[in-house]
Formats: C-alpha cells, structure tokens, sequence
C-alpha cells in the first residue's frame, strides 16, 4: 500500500526495475518493490516506492545508473499526482 507523501516510480520493463531495485538497496536507501498501483499504467507491474525525505537520493542514484524511470508518481490525498519534476505534475485516482 502506498501512503499520502510515498512517491512511485515506473519502469518500461521488468529488467529495468529489477536493475533499480538491485542498485538502490546496495547503496542502503529506504525503497520497496511494489506490485504497480492499479490506478497507474506500468508495462512491467511492477514499481518501486519510496519516502518524500529519500527522493533526492534515490532519483540522483537512478539518474547515476542511467535508471530513469518512464514516470514518477507521488501519492497526495488518495489520488496519485506525476511528478514532472520538483513541481507540477497531473492527478490520477
């Protein structure tokens, strides 16, 4: 499940997200690989969560890697909002 203010990143592929996973619990960092929330489309049904306070880390980390997810979402009031970047972004339910 994810909570108001857990962000959600989405991959094209299974062999994307399961590299993600692989370097970002290596380096220690707070996520969890997560069954794709219905409400979000995602090729691979799979995602990766993580907390508002570990964001920087992990983007930066996926950024290093070339990981860059096909998009991110965060959670925000039961609806799921995408994150264009520090601000802005669209809401899903």
């Amino acid at each position: 499940m994810v909570k108001d203010g857990e962000f959600v990143a989405i991959f094209n592929s299974i062999h994307r997200v399961m590299k993600a996973e692989k370097i970002l619990k290596e380096r220690s960092l707070p996520i969890l690989l997560i069954p794709a929330p219905r409400a979000l489309r995602a090729d691979c049904g799979l995602a990766i969560r993580y907390g508002g306070a570990d964001r920087e880390a992990v983007e930066g980390v996926l950024s290093e890697f070339g990981l860059v997810p096909e998009e991110i979402f965060v959670r925000e009031g039961g609806s799921y909002r995408r994150c264009d970047g520090p601000v802005g972004g669209s809401e899903l339910s």
